[in-house]
């Protein structure tokens, strides 16, 4: 990732239990950003 797209170091993830919303959640996170996810099974994103 660029530095220049870490200056709030906060994002919405849509679709965070499975698939490329879970990757680009886990990437964001190693990256060091706070994240709200968004998924449409709770029990995935436990």
């Amino acid at each position: 990732m660029k530095p220049y797209l870490q200056y709030n170091h906060l994002a919405l993830v849509t679709g965070a239990s499975s698939g490329i919303g879970k990757d680009f959640a886990y990437e964001l996170a190693k990256n060091g950003f706070s994240l709200y996810l968004v998924a449409r099974d709770m029990q995935k994103l436990n």
